[in-house]
């Protein structure tokens, strides 16, 4: 099993596709390498290609405030995205690109072992959850897959866009933070 140092390595020389010639930075992952608790987007956005950090602009400082509301540090997650380079004008990302991308997910998933995967999004959702996966219908629900607990939340960047979302989203953080608080009884 390679370690996260490795699949960095690897990621940053990838040329799968035609985004690791455009990005600014390689948008690997950031957090708590022994997180209990993974949350996954679908690709960076401006902020993210300029600092190499996955949610550091407007809709991570929003995923900041509801990590805060339910007593979640930052420090003791870990968050990444499926694609590790920003699609040009923040588009969703291209099957194609999500292919070339998700071995390196799969294997920071490994590299981390955590107990609970969120995703941040329909997009993150579909492939990661099951592809027909409606985010309005299922957000908060719980799915058990292999050996984590995963469910989806609305992206923060659509909560910008609706902010009527948000109570569902703290409801939604909320079923996480007792998740996480289950899971460590079970320990």
């Amino acid at each position: 099993m390679a370690t996260l140092e490795e699949v960095r390595t690897a990621c940053e020389k990838c040329r799968q596709c035609a985004l690791g010639e455009t990005r600014t930075n390689l948008v690997f992952g950031v957090g708590n390498e022994r997180a209990r608790l993974m949350f996954v987007g679908e690709a960076p956005g401006e902020q993210e290609d300029l600092t190499g950090v996955p949610f550091v602009g407007r809709a991570g400082q929003l995923l900041d405030k509801f990590l805060f509301a339910v007593d979640i540090p930052r420090e003791d997650v870990y968050i990444a995205n499926i694609l590790k380079c920003r699609p040009p004008k923040n588009r969703d990302p291209l099957p194609e690109e999500e292919d070339a991308c998700i071995g390196y997910l799969r294997e920071q998933v490994k590299a981390i072992r955590p107990e609970i995967i969120v995703c941040l999004g329909r997009i993150s959702a579909m492939r990661l959850i099951k592809p027909d996966f409606k985010i309005t219908a299922e957000h908060g629900k719980w799915f058990r897959k292999g050996e984590f607990w995963m469910t989806a939340v609305y992206h923060p960047a659509a909560l910008l866009r609706d902010p009527r979302k948000k109570e569902d989203m703290l409801a939604d953080m909320k079923t996480i933070r007792a998740k996480l608080d289950e899971g460590k009884h079970a320990q």
